[in-house]
């Protein structure tokens, strides 16, 4: 774990999400050294982060308070939405920046941008990529939209739950490249699960075939996170088909509005939405391969290997 020295800025910070991604992340802000207060509704998670060293609020305005930089990470919009119209808008004081790292619309990202303007407040939007287990570790990619002088003043911050942290252009610009995140996560999901399907129904062995294209032009960090988790038919979520979802309707919101053509993303969106409709909202996004097997009426075996 790395450490970012306490003091660059001497900035206290609040944190508004302690879910599957956001309590790792504030986690490691403690462990850096910074001083972190955090509110989130369950208090299994208030009380893991309480015992790490944070100071725990009973509503999502307290974290304000002295905060020179407030966190949101939230499942989506509307929820974000309420939490910075009615518990931050009201209680932020002048050149606080607020960092939303929640995965959302570049639409949304600027709409509240303008709104804490109005109050001399920053704004960034900073979503992440590399789930469940770069959030623990702290090597998560960090996309930010914002001012440059914003930028640098989170940057200590950003630091303690990141690892490749890029600036990409003013608010907004985190959003949308966070979109196009999720297009290459999600369609290489699916066309690694297609293939998956097509060599363990020919009768290849999963994993020799992992090990034959995982060092050429086909090999990716999808494969080399997933392909161990459907050996071991593992879908428990560190990215839930539900979210992903979510983010891909949001990318095709996006694409219509800018007259961008996105047939593959679309795709996958009916594949997620299949499997929703199904009851499996909740299992990881890799288990699009379970859309694949309803199709064929056939069962990648755990393992990789059919029993001969």
């Amino acid at each position: 774990m790395k450490t970012v020295t306490k003091g660059v800025f001497d900035m206290q910070v609040g944190f508004i999400g302690l879910g599957i991604m956001g309590k790792p992340m504030a986690l490691n802000l403690l462990k850096a050294g910074f001083s972190l207060k955090a509110f989130d509704i369950s208090e299994e998670a208030k009380n893991e982060v309480k015992k790490a060293g944070a100071q725990v609020v009973e509503d999502a305005s307290a974290v304000t308070e002295k905060s020179d930089i407030v966190i949101t990470m939230l499942p989506n919009a509307a929820i974000i939405n309420q939490v910075i119209n009615e518990q931050l808008l009201p209680y932020l004081h002048k050149e606080t920046i607020v960092v939303d790292m929640s995965s959302v619309s570049p639409v949304e990202s600027k709409q509240w941008a303008e709104q804490l303007a109005e109050k001399n407040v920053e704004f960034i939007d900073a979503p992440v990529s590399g789930g469940e287990p770069k959030a623990i570790d702290g090597t998560l990619s960090i996309m930010a939209g914002g001012s440059e002088f914003a930028f640098e003043k989170a940057l200590p911050v950003l630091k303690a739950m990141g690892q490749d942290i890029v600036r990409v252009g003013e608010a907004g610009a985190g959003s949308t490249t966070k979109l196009a995140n999720q297009i290459l996560v999600n369609v290489t999901m699916a066309a690694m699960s297609e293939a998956v399907l097509l060599a363990s129904k020919a009768g290849v062995d999963i994993e020799k075939m992992y090990e034959a294209i995982r060092g050429g032009l086909a090999g990716s960090n999808v494969l080399d996170a997933k392909i161990p988790m459907i050996l071991e038919r593992n879908f428990e979520a560190g990215g839930r088909i539900d979210i992903n979802l979510k983010d891909l309707t949001n990318v095709l919101a996006t694409g219509k509005e800018i007259g961008a053509p996105l047939p593959l993303t679309s795709d996958v969106a009916e594949m997620f939405q299949s499997l929703t409709s199904h009851g499996k909202q909740t299992i990881d996004h890799c288990g699009v391969l379970q859309y694949y097997e309803s199709l064929s009426n056939y069962q990648v075996p755990k393992g990789g290997k059919q029993n001969v």
